[in-house]
């Protein structure tokens, strides 16, 4: 007989909710990015400050979450679940409604303050209620929802967005509080020992896992330096509205094909080696995409550009499982609290990601400029990955 359970744990028909929360964030994270035009012509604002709407939202989760958590520690877990995701639902619904670029940007920091306290307390929930032998079981299932998310949040924006941008954030909310009611119906109670900042932050105190940390904000800062601005990047060639929905579908799609085989090859090598391909991979793909774009005549450049996104989008997707297998790896006896200071590092590298390609932007460059800034970050972010990984290994 098929499980419905999590060996006595918590049920499936619960854990549902919770994914149907992680999906709520994470198309809140990629939602606004196939919409910065009509965002900046609403706002009245320029393109680059639309995208920096993207950029708050990350950095103040990275900068909130390690706090957030640390003040909430005491707390009951399924009312603090609760709480953080009605004040992302507010968030959400703030932007939705802002008659002004400031009232937006004050309501994204909302949404990240609940945001990134719903994630990191929905991950100490899974795995304080979940059996270690299918742990990995449930924190994919919850997950999944996320993911799911990086492939629909984009088009879905998109689709919806047609006649306002504001009907996708509504939509968010819209899912925040359906999930907000099953949280509050089905999920049982938990309290968990509290939690101090200083034993939070005890495994930065290592060298090498300090370095890793930032191998990821790189990752994160490279892709959201593209990731952000695509439709810009794709609008001299792909105009129609549809183009760019099934191309940023493709983009989720094959983040997900990604991060499903490097799931399965770190299994089988050792996450360090799939992790230097897939960096290797991800910096050759944007030397050759940025020359593609740069030189190529129309049709080409249209062609190598579906290319160099959709391997973009293998390369990032994939990037995550190795990583946090390697980050685990290097501190064994934290890894709950380096796995909530990957989040934060994740955070921060999407705000660096999306603030750069703003910046760039507003320096007058054109759009396929950013694959050059993004292959630089690569690049440095590769040489301090195979760093760590010669640490290592002597």
């Amino acid at each position: 007989m098929e499980q419905t359970e999590v060996d006595r744990g918590v049920s499936y028909r619960t854990l549902i909710w919770l994914a149907a929360a992680a999906f709520s964030t994470g198309i809140d994270g990629y939602v606004l990015a196939g919409l910065l035009p009509a965002i900046a012509d609403d706002l009245r604002v320029s393109e680059a400050a639309a995208g920096q709407l993207m950029t708050v939202f990350a950095l103040t989760s990275a900068i909130a979450a390690p706090i957030l958590g640390t003040a909430t520690s005491r707390w009951e877990r399924r009312r603090t679940i609760a709480l953080s995701l009605a004040v992302f639902v507010v968030g959400n619904l703030v932007v939705a409604l802002a008659p002004n670029y400031g009232v937006a940007f004050g309501g994204r920091v909302i949404a990240a303050l609940g945001g990134c306290l719903l994630n990191a307390v929905i991950l100490g929930y899974v795995i304080a209620q979940t059996p270690i032998r299918h742990r990995g079981k449930a924190l994919s299932f919850v997950l999944g929802g996320w993911m799911t998310a990086t492939a629909l949040g984009v088009p879905v924006g998109l689709v919806i967005g047609q006649s306002s941008w504001r009907f996708p954030m509504i939509l968010v909310a819209v899912v925040g509080t359906i999930a907000l009611v099953g949280i509050m119906l089905r999920l049982p109670e938990l309290h968990l020992p509290a939690g101090t900042l200083a034993d939070r932050l005890r495994p930065l105190r290592q060298p090498r896992l300090l370095a890793g940390l930032l191998v990821t904000v790189g990752i994160l800062c490279s892709s959201y330096t593209c990731f952000t601005y695509a439709t810009l990047i794709f609008g001299p060639t792909f105009r129609a509205d549809w183009m760019i929905i099934l191309i940023m579908f493709g983009y989720g799609l094959f983040s997900m094909l990604g991060n499903a085989v490097t799931g399965r090859l770190t299994d089988r090598f050792t996450p360090i080696r799939v992790l230097t391909v897939v960096l290797t991979g991800l910096l050759l793909n944007s030397i050759i995409g940025d020359v593609a774009l740069t030189f190529a005549p129309v049709t080409a450049a249209a062609v190598m550009g579906l290319l160099w996104f959709f391997l973009a989008g293998v390369g990032n997707g994939g990037a995550a499982v190795p990583q946090q297998a390697r980050l685990g790896g290097l501190a064994p006896d934290s890894a709950a609290i380096v796995m909530a200071l990957n989040g934060s590092a994740i955070s921060l590298g999407a705000a660096l990601g999306g603030g750069l390609g703003g910046i760039t932007l507003a320096a007058g460059a054109a759009p396929h400029t950013l694959l050059t800034v993004a292959a630089t970050i690569l690049a440095l972010t590769l040489g301090l990955h195979l760093l760590v990984a010669r640490e290592r290994t002597t």
